[in-house]
């Protein structure tokens, strides 16, 4: 496949605002050459074995000159490479974007643009104030807010500008504030016009300053306002009042809160969203993940090939139902296989995603763990009953051990293994010490124990809250020493997240 280059618009930060196409883009990708605006999380779509360059740009601090990266973009794509140029913003809002296509045009190289979410109207949008309002604003300008300093003299005409649209929204301009608010000023702006300063719009820590025209630039040097920031003038500023709600504690409680997610890559996201939602920024580390069992499903394959002779089949995670079924088809077999089977499941997500595959579980017990399933269990099974337990490979034997002491003959088989992710316990120890994450999120014995292995040892864990999923996760945290701050008393991922929002609020 020939080498082409695509110039993708990242958004102004907030993850949920990048597009389909940018998010398609990136898991595609064989190179991203990525700036300073784009968000970390968004770079967890990119392959693993995919070549990440940082070019990031910064006001008076560039990693590397615009002609450099033009021509590395042109570069990898000669090597017959999917290149991702991944920019703040949209690419051809004062992203230079156009500067970069031209020359990929020069070379031959085959090119898309995915535009992005621009800062000009979503970092106002989340600060509360529409950049058009009915009977207030229908008009916005988007002005830069940093000419090239190596013109002779400014392009922008400041007589019609001042007083000639109803919003002005200049980007990056912070540090020339003194500068752009003399010249509204001068040409008819009123100093006392509502303006506002966002900075690092729609991220967990943005902020919102509310001034005038005139008090805008004291305001910045007083307040140590430091980009990235816009700069937003007009009557709409006054509707922040009514329609804020990003950074809103009663709408938002965990707004700006710093959360660990520990799941495996694959399972992060319904943590991440509902965290996300709440104002909590995420940092998805993920301790484990999901592999086949050590023994290639060779248990599992065998169980299902006598699946006949069953009466209870025990399901105790949402994984032990997906890799069961995976290999029922695999065995070209489907759920008409179980027969009269009865089946038990731990947990309402565990239950639920037996119903996705056309099974309602007969019995779910009110409290998630396998005490609890033996307890509703053993009163109604028949005498010398044949169980198959699917589940990981390593878990606790109170659930078979109990079964089997009550006269059932119970088969365990290994659907799935949880393998230690190890990379970045430095890192993570450094951010940990240096008290960058508020709470750490435990949702499996197996994230403690792997978190634990990867730091290396418990002292960067005891200074941030934790928070457990459960009794049985709460009881592997004491058992290395970490006393849980919140343990959610619904085992679920629903428990938890109202469980850290009541800690917390």
């Amino acid at each position: 496949m020939s080498g082409k280059v695509f110039l993708v618009g990242a958004g102004p930060g907030d993850p949920r605002l990048l597009t389909v196409g940018a998010m398609n883009c990136l898991k595609a990708a064989d190179v991203v050459v990525y700036d300073h605006l784009a968000d970390e999380s968004i770079l967890s779509y990119v392959p693993a074995n995919a070549e990440r360059i940082y070019v990031g740009k910064q006001s008076n601090k560039h990693t590397m000159r615009q002609e450099d990266i033009n021509v590395l973009l042109a570069d990898k794509a000669d090597e017959d490479k999917i290149v991702v140029r991944l920019k703040g913003g949209d690419p051809f809002v004062f992203g230079r974007g156009g500067e970069e296509a031209l020359v990929l045009l020069e070379r031959n190289i085959p090119f898309e643009v995915l535009p992005g979410v621009t800062s000009a109207i979503s970092v106002p949008a989340y600060a509360g104030i529409p950049v058009t309002h009915r009977g207030v604003a229908v008009s916005f300008a988007v002005i830069t807010g940093h000419e090239d300093p190596t013109k002779a003299e400014s392009h922008i005409r400041w007589k019609h500008l001042a007083t000639g649209v109803d919003t002005l929204v200049f980007l990056m301009g912070v540090a020339n504030l003194p500068v752009i608010t003399k010249n509204l000023i001068e040409n008819g702006r009123p100093a006392e016009t509502p303006a506002a300063i966002i900075r690092w719009g729609t991220r967990v820590n943005q902020e919102t300053y509310v001034t005038t025209v005139g008090e805008a630039a004291a305001m910045a040097a007083r307040d140590g306002i430091r980009p990235p920031a816009i700069f937003i003038v007009g009557e709409v500023v006054r509707l922040r009042e009514q329609l804020r709600w990003f950074d809103r504690p009663d709408i938002r409680p965990l707004l700006g809160k710093r959360i660990l997610v520990t799941r495996a890559r694959a399972q992060a996201s319904a943590l991440t969203e509902q965290l996300t939602a709440l104002g909590a920024s995420c940092i998805e580390t993920p301790v484990i993940r999901i592999a086949p069992p050590a023994d290639g499903y060779a248990a599992l394959d065998h169980a299902i090939e006598d699946i006949h002779v069953y009466q209870w089949l025990i399901f105790t995670s949402v994984n032990g139902v997906e890799h069961f079924f995976v290999r029922l088809h695999h065995a070209g077999k489907d759920t008409r296989a179980l027969g009269y089977a009865k089946i038990a499941a731990i947990g309402s997500a565990t239950a639920k995603r037996l119903r996705s595959f056309g099974i309602h579980a007969d019995i779910v017990p009110e409290e998630f763990r396998a005490e609890a399933l033996v307890e509703t269990l053993t009163p109604i099974l028949p005498p010398r009953a044949r169980i198959l337990l699917a589940r990981a490979q390593e878990a606790r034997d109170v659930l078979p051990e109990s079964l089997r002491a009550h006269g059932a003959t119970v088969d365990v088989a290994p659907a799935y293994e949880t393998v230690p992710e190890l990379d970045g316990g430095a890192t993570l120890a450094d951010r940990l010490t240096r008290g960058e994450i508020d709470v750490v999120t435990f949702t499996s014995s197996s994230t403690v124990k792997n978190l634990v292995q990867q730091l290396g040892n418990i002292t960067p864990l005891q200074q941030t809250k934790i928070a457990c999923i459960g009794p049985v996760t709460a009881d592997t945290a004491r058992n290395y020493a970490l006393e849980p701050d919140i343990v959610a008393e619904n085992y679920t991922i629903d428990g938890l997240v109202n469980a850290i929002k009541e800690h917390m609020q």
